[in-house]
């Protein structure tokens, strides 16, 4: 759920898949706090400095302006949910910060 949809106002809330090997790049939100619930495999998380190995049934709290990353350092998919409020806009933050990359990797074409 982005930024307005479903007529949200106050909260985002992502569902995100982390391929083995793969990482989320450092980034903040200045106004968002933020937390993310690990759903499936493990890894490293990092949130203003400090790193814990996070799995499955762990709750991070992200507080508002902090640089924060994760990275799934298993064999397996590493899955979690992102829940941010203010609103966060998922597709600016993938498309301009994240993974430029990839942006519109899986629009139809």
């Amino acid at each position: 759920m982005d930024a307005g949809d479903l007529g949200s106002r106050n909260l985002t809330v992502t569902w995100v898949d982390v391929p083995p090997g793969a990482e989320q790049r450092p980034h903040s939100h200045p106004d968002s706090e933020q937390v993310y619930v690990i759903v499936r495999g493990s890894g490293h998380i990092w949130v203003a400095g400090d790193t814990e190995r996070v799995a499955e049934g762990d709750l991070v709290f992200i507080p508002p302006g902090a640089e924060h990353g994760i990275k799934n350092e298993g064999p397996d998919p590493l899955v979690y949910v992102s829940a941010a409020s203010p609103p966060v806009s998922m597709v600016e933050l993938y498309d301009e910060q994240l993974a430029p990359e990839l942006a519109g990797y899986d629009d139809e074409h």
